[in-house]
């Protein structure tokens, strides 16, 4: 059995009036009370309480803030918020109710303050109903919960963590490793050795990469214009339409890698660790903000619990040199373009080789040698909304394992 912790999506029905003002007097006290622990850089849980302990809030909603402050000013390091943060609650304060004889299933319980609650009618994701059923009959359990306004519309995103099968048990030379490569020229490329060691059925999603440059760059153009409007709101507007674009994207790319995936007899899903990735960035503010904001923990939390959902193992290996080095013969060689890389070992065959596809390659040669890991995910928040913000916005939505912090900002 493989541990998964996936967040849940239900969409409130049509609040009254009464219950609307409720839900936004709990945003906007939850707000002033996360910028003013903010302020005060809190770096700890009893600092943060001493702080939101005077707000009117339930409790759920203030141990929430009293964990989370402190992991901004600290781990993350964040120098600004979201003027829409969504409203943390702990997972004691959330509560799920099933009427499957009623039109609407689904009910569940917000906290408005200590004594009062709301019950409201939901609407799941219908992909995601056999883990609410899961999660209401206790085969599943509730992690952290967050609510939050789009476009006039509230929703509750709810991590849940659930056992799942893995496949049958094969020995290590059984197995099928495939390496994922996660770049800027082509989103993803995935490739395999046959079982005579040659590469075979590599896919590129090079047109996917193009799309997200551009959406990307209309983003931080419109951004700017904007901003010298002073215009920030619009500009927050726009951006958040801008990344459920990108969002989509990446959910059809990380879908389709495992389906290849799938199509492999004994596959393994191979990645670059984050970790590594995370420390060895470091080309320049502009080339930071760019790979920084390209996603790479997104499209890897992605991969990861869709992968683990079918049964397919993923591991990581340390990326050192993965995009410089010739698969044929081990040889550090250069790209003289982007899609390009050159061998400089005269004695080798290859001379060229497409670069997306050698460094995939070169990520399932490394955990053929032995050196893969497993990375565990401990904290159950598998939200890709962490709140600091510094040169770059953030992927609006919660629908992935918790992300890696890379260099300047937390993604």
């Amino acid at each position: 059995m493989t541990e998964l912790t996936k967040t849940l999506e239900l969409k409130l029905v049509d609040p009254n009036a009464h219950k609307r003002q409720k839900l936004r007097e709990t945003r906007e006290a939850y707000q002033h009370a996360l910028q003013n622990a903010f302020d005060a850089r809190c770096t700890t849980q009893p600092e943060a309480n001493d702080v939101v302990v005077n707000y009117d809030l339930s409790g759920y909603a203030k141990n929430a803030l009293k964990k989370y402050v402190p992991q901004l000013t600290t781990t993350y390091n964040a120098g600004e918020l979201h003027d829409d943060h969504p409203v943390r609650f702990t997972n004691e304060g959330l509560r799920l109710d099933h009427k499957p004889e009623n039109a609407i299933e689904w009910y569940v319980k917000i906290p408005h303050h200590e004594d009062y609650h709301l019950w409201m009618p939901a609407q799941p994701n219908p992909e995601q109903r056999d883990w609410l059923e899961a999660l209401h009959a206790g085969d599943a359990t509730m992690g952290e919960s967050r609510l939050f306004e789009r476009d006039g519309t509230w929703y509750l995103h709810v991590t849940a963590t659930r056992d799942v099968e893995e496949r049958s048990e094969v020995s290590a030379e059984e197995w099928t490793p495939i390496g994922v490569d996660i770049g800027e020229a082509s989103l993803v490329t995935v490739c395999h050795r046959d079982d005579h060691g040659s590469p075979t059925a590599p896919e590129l999603w090079a047109g996917e990469g193009k799309t997200v440059r551009r959406l990307r760059k209309t983003y931080f153009t419109a951004k700017r214009r904007l901003q010298t409007r002073g215009s920030e709101r619009i500009a927050e507007s726009f951006g958040d339409g801008v990344w459920n674009q990108i969002d989509d994207v990446f959910h059809r790319v990380t879908r389709e890698v495992v389906e290849y995936a799938e199509s492999v007899e004994n596959p393994v899903l191979v990645l670059e660790d984050l970790t590594y990735i995370r420390e060895s960035m470091d080309y320049g503010d502009f080339m930071n903000r760019r790979l920084h904001g390209w996603g790479f923990a997104k499209l890897h939390a992605q991969i990861r619990y869709k992968a683990i959902e079918k049964g397919i193992p993923v591991e990581t290996v340390n990326p050192r040199n993965t995009s410089k080095e010739c698969h044929t013969c081990g040889e550090v060689g250069y790209r003289p373009r982007q899609a390009t890389f050159k061998c400089t070992n005269d004695a080798c065959w290859m001379g060229e080789y497409q670069a997306d596809v050698n460094g995939a390659i070169n990520i399932a040669d490394r955990y053929l040698s032995g050196e893969s890991h497993t990375r565990e995910h401990t904290d159950g928040n598998d939200s890709a909304e962490d709140g600091g913000r510094l040169t770059a916005p953030q992927d609006s939505q919660a629908d992935a394992t918790q992300q890696e912090t890379l260099g300047t900002y937390a993604s």
